[in-house]
């Protein structure tokens, strides 16, 4: 979950230019070599929403910043609203003195359960409200890793679902990888799951706005079950 742009909302609308497009593939995080016993792929939604929750606690537990850093891929990307790399962005950053606090309400898995999806609310204090999709990455190990983050904040909070919505892609059929240009201008990567049924395409354009949509396999096509468009920062 991405928080950072609750506790610094100047920093969220600064303006920045976006440097040249970019497409990339990525389909599993690079993170510290693993020696140990590899765990089989199966889809695993509780998984993915254990790990999200575990971030939470980490981070009222031992500190924001602290948790982003222990939680994340090595290859793990935020928003600034130009994409820049958390390893970078997190370097000495120091605990707020009190954490935001989120919540998962919906997730997606792939099939394989290589890859998964989190999405829900966020607080800073008793005044700011906003959203955030996760991307994460399992390890080798089995633990899950953030590959991406993004948050948003808005006017009201988010409707408390009853229950955490949980969906996993098909396994049936052939899914394949789109191959598409960006817009003119704008820095986009695309990322898939290893069995291809989980992909996120995060476009930021020439003017910082940003595009996170996530599409799952449904069998014989990919449908878009999440598209979260952030506005271009204010003048």
């Amino acid at each position: 979950m991405s928080a950072y742009s609750a506790l610094n909302p100047v920093r969220l609308y600064k303006k920045l230019l976006v440097p040249a497009a970019l497409l990339a593939l990525s389909a599993c995080a690079s993170g510290p070599r693993y020696n140990g016993p590899q765990i089989p792929l199966k889809a695993n939604p509780s998984a993915v929403i254990a790990a999200e929750l575990g971030f939470n606690r980490l981070a009222q537990e031992k500190g924001q910043w602290t948790a982003f850093r222990e939680t994340m891929a090595r290859d793990a990307e935020m928003f600034e609203p130009a994409r820049v790399r958390a390893v970078e962005f997190l370097k000495g950053k120091a605990d707020p003195a009190k954490s935001v606090t989120w919540q998962p309400y919906q997730v997606w898995a792939s099939c394989d359960g290589s890859a998964g999806v989190t999405h829900g609310a966020w607080q800073a204090g008793s005044k700011l409200n906003g959203y955030f999709t996760t991307v994460w990455l399992r390890q080798a190990d089995g633990s899950f890793k953030w590959i991406l983050d993004h948050g948003v904040p808005t006017e009201k909070p988010s409707a408390v679902p009853e229950s955490i919505i949980a969906k996993t892609a098909q396994c049936k059929g052939t899914p394949s990888v789109p191959i598409a240009a960006p817009p003119v201008g704008a820095d986009m990567k695309l990322g898939v799951s290893r069995d291809q049924t989980l992909q996120w395409i995060s476009t930021v354009n020439a003017d910082s706005s940003r595009t996170i949509m996530i599409r799952s396999w449904d069998g014989t096509a990919f449908v878009d079950v999440l598209t979260d468009i952030v506005a271009a920062p204010k003048q």
